[in-house]
């Protein structure tokens, strides 16, 4: 219980948790107005699933570039900026919503926009998070965020439908609209400290492509990832769905839907007063085993018993699934990923979270109008349990000690004259001699610093033996500029590399000769 609650002891944390929770209790707010208008429509299955879509489509187009910005920027700036941005548009739609002109079509370009707003929120909250909690507490400030938008999707649905059966949707979505004011006031009255100068600032393209780069090249990070994708890609058929089954199976209003999205609320706040036991007895791959398990049975109990005690049963138990596995991955990320592409690589989670609910939404939107609810739920059941039989193949691996703390160790490169930044590529040859004793660990070794180089800019790697002194090994490794491999002298690089080079270093007799070789101006 305390690693869970103990970053709301940091002041600036508190009142920014308190601020995110009033956005998302207004967001699930706007959710329900949004799916209740659509959902008397002709083809309702449709409208509702693409509510859904395009609350969550533009963070496929726009967490990248934003996590690129919010390493670039003044986060809290950039935060303050989309907030005061989100509020306006939420009070058009409010508007716009009371003089009764929001046909479904205008109301999915609202509806995107907001979402819009949130793809650029996600990556920079995120990113702060580590600056204003100690990373001994970024697990339970991780279990804390989730607490966050469950109590919110608890308490915003269930007085969002009250609201909406009483008041019509327009109130909800003025209410969105003072919850994101509410936040950019919260952030107005934070002083964000003096940030450790970061050396030349990245160009927008090459920084956006670092930090796909990154990802690519980070096993543990494309792990965590792809564990998202195959969790919540059929869990989202609830999201998506779950106005259809309260209207069609189980014959509830508006507040019977805000009832069930509470259940689900309720579990997931549940979840979080059990994580910090169930990290202690629970591996990472086990936990989502137990999650998988548990959410595919209430999806199961969803499609053959449309019972409304059943149902409401059964969600808190999803919501208690889904909260344990979505916050296990977060803290994970948060906890592998170093400073300087923190944002880009939260922002790629981000894609595939949000990415695998729009999917999701699309394709169990029309598979539940080709062939029932009942069905679709379990088609979803059993894409779940699909998912789970790959846990041996791909494992995600605790990440409690990884050192991702910035570390300069290698020495400035002697050079007669230097390279223009743009110059390149650039060779990096590192040469060792290894006693023949040695060489199956050197070899072995090697292969994590392959990754580190990879995560850090090269986009080749190889390790070589001298056919005339098979004593001597040579690593090389080729970055597209100077630039580039000035980057990884001058911060990219963290703890974790370092030990990983002292590793090679250990098994090699002396330091290695280091050599940086220019691409030669070749011309016919």
């Amino acid at each position: 219980m305390t690693n869970t609650w103990a970053p709301l002891r940091q002041p600036v944390f508190r009142a920014l948790w308190l601020a995110v929770l009033a956005g998302n209790a207004g967001t699930w707010m706007q959710t329900v107005g949004a799916q209740w208008l659509v959902v008397h429509e002709a083809d309702a299955a449709t409208w509702v699933s693409l509510v859904q879509a395009a609350t969550t489509l533009p963070v496929l187009l726009l967490a990248l570039p934003a996590g690129t910005l919010a390493d670039a920027l003044d986060r809290r700036r950039m935060l303050l900026t989309v907030q005061l941005g989100l509020s306006t548009v939420a009070a058009s739609l409010a508007a716009l919503a009371f003089l009764g002109l929001v046909e479904p079509p205008l109301l999915l370009l609202f509806t995107f926009l907001l979402g819009a707003g949130q793809a650029l929120t996600l990556p920079s909250w995120q990113a702060i998070i580590p600056e204003i909690v100690p990373r001994e507490q970024l697990a339970g400030a991780s279990a804390l965020g989730a607490v966050n938008t469950n109590l919110a999707r608890a308490a915003g649905p269930a007085v969002g439908g009250l609201i909406v059966a009483q008041f019509g949707p327009a109130a909800v979505f003025a209410l969105n609209a003072l919850s994101f004011a509410v936040f950019a006031l919260a952030l107005a009255r934070w002083r964000r400290p003096a940030q450790p100068a970061a050396g030349r600032p990245e160009r927008f393209g090459p920084a956006l492509h670092d930090g796909t780069h990154f990802v690519r090249y980070s096993a543990d990070v494309r792990r965590i990832l792809g564990r998202v994708l195959l969790f919540v890609l059929p869990g989202s058929v609830i999201w998506s769905l779950l106005p259809l089954v309260a209207r069609r199976e189980l014959g509830m209003g508006a507040s019977g839907y805000g009832i069930l999205l509470t259940a689900l609320g309720a579990g997931a706040v549940g979840g979080a007063l059990l994580m910090p036991r169930l990290r202690t007895l629970l591996s990472p791959d086990r936990l989502i085993l137990v999650t998988g398990v548990v959410y595919a049975a209430a999806l199961l109990v969803i499609a053959m018993v449309p019972h409304v005690a059943a149902v409401i049963a059964v969600l808190a138990f999803a919501g208690l699934a889904w909260m344990m596995l979505v916050s296990r991955m977060n803290a994970a990320m948060q906890l592998v990923l170093p400073n300087w592409v923190r944002a880009r690589a939260l922002a790629i989670y981000q894609v595939v979270f949000a990415g695998s609910q729009a999917a999701g939404a699309l394709v169990w939107g029309q598979v539940a109008s080709a062939f029932g609810l009942r069905a679709t739920f379990l088609a979803a059941a059993s894409l779940m349990v699909t998912g789970l039989a790959l846990v041996r193949v791909w494992p995600v691996r605790p990440h409690e000690d990884r050192d991702t703390d910035p570390a300069v160790f290698w020495p400035e490169p002697h050079l007669l004259t230097e390279p223009h930044l743009d110059q390149g590529p650039v060779l990096v040859q590192a040469t060792y001699r290894v006693a023949p004793a040695d060489a199956g660990a050197f070899t072995r070794a090697m292969l994590e610093l392959r990754e580190s180089r990879l995560r850090t800019g090269a986009t080749r790697w190889g390790v070589f033996r001298d056919t005339a002194d098979p004593e001597v090994f040579v690593e090389a490794y080729l970055v597209p500029t100077w630039e580039e491999h000035l980057r990884q002298h001058e911060g990219r690089l963290t703890g974790s590399d370092e030990t990983a080079e002292q590793r090679v270093r250990a098994l090699a007799s002396g330091p290695p000769v280091i050599a940086h070789l220019l691409g030669a101006d070749v011309r016919g």
